[in-house]
């Protein structure tokens, strides 16, 4: 039986609290894994131990950056100021900047899922909104309900590797998240928009496989099912990249 790709997915951490009252914990929820086991992959998970970066590497054939109640610390961008509600976790993002770096120099397809489209769009020289209601005015990407749902529509731009995975000009999108791309990449191109505007995501043509997207596909809330042609066109891309 031929081998399936591994496909590194980067964890979230927490203080003690919660799961653990007596250690820091890792977390994923399970969606993640559940999308990539379906598109065909092997999923592991990658604690932030950059130090292990270029061990990590060696090992996975594709590399999904995840999203997380955390923001990038506007420093490694340029910014001179912080937004109060910035909240940054520098573990995490030291790792998964340094893991980025990496699969980006061994072309390593990669998946940029939420904060991970906005940390791709800053390792490539980007900036980010911090705060999207200070710029739009309105709360379209901060949804209450159920994720699985969802909140808007996003237009694809034609030709792009979005508008291939997908084979339609839009995808209807959950959303949550207060901060977007700004300025792109040098590079990066903008495939995707919401009805406001804001970045919904970016792709490096330079790179076999580098993709971006500012909603959660892992909850699956098209109703056509184009979230999962995303990660089965990832895990196609890692498997095809060994």
């Amino acid at each position: 039986m031929p081998k399936k790709p591994i496909i590194g997915i980067t964890l979230d951490a927490e203080e003690i609290g919660g799961y653990s009252k007596w250690y820091p914990w890792y977390a994923l929820r399970a969606n993640y894994v559940e999308a990539v086991v379906k598109a065909g992959g092997v999923p592991i998970l990658l604690p932030h131990e950059t130090p292990l970066a270029d061990a990590y590497i060696n090992q996975i054939a594709g590399f999904i950056i995840t999203g997380g109640d955390f923001d990038i610390d506007p420093a490694i961008y340029g910014a001179k100021e912080k937004h109060p509600k910035t909240q940054t976790k520098p573990k995490r993002t030291d790792f998964e900047a340094e893991m980025t770096r990496l699969a980006l120099a061994e072309n390593k397809p990669i998946l940029g899922i939420c904060g991970g489209m906005q940390l791709i769009n800053v390792i490539l020289g980007g900036t980010l909104i911090q705060h999207v209601p200070d710029v739009t005015g309105n709360s379209l990407h901060e949804q209450k309900d159920d994720r699985k749902n969802p909140a808007h529509t996003v237009k694809i731009t034609p030709g792009s590797l979005l508008y291939k995975i997908t084979a339609k000009d839009s995808i209807k999108v959950n959303s949550t998240h207060h901060q977007a791309v700004e300025k792109p990449g040098k590079g990066v191109k903008v495939t995707a928009e919401a009805p406001d505007g804001i970045i919904e995501a970016i792709e490096y043509p330079a790179h076999p496989f580098c993709l971006g997207v500012q909603w959660h596909p892992e909850f699956h809330a098209d109703p056509e099912g184009k979230d999962a042609k995303i990660f089965a066109a990832f895990v196609r891309a890692a498997d095809n990249g060994r």
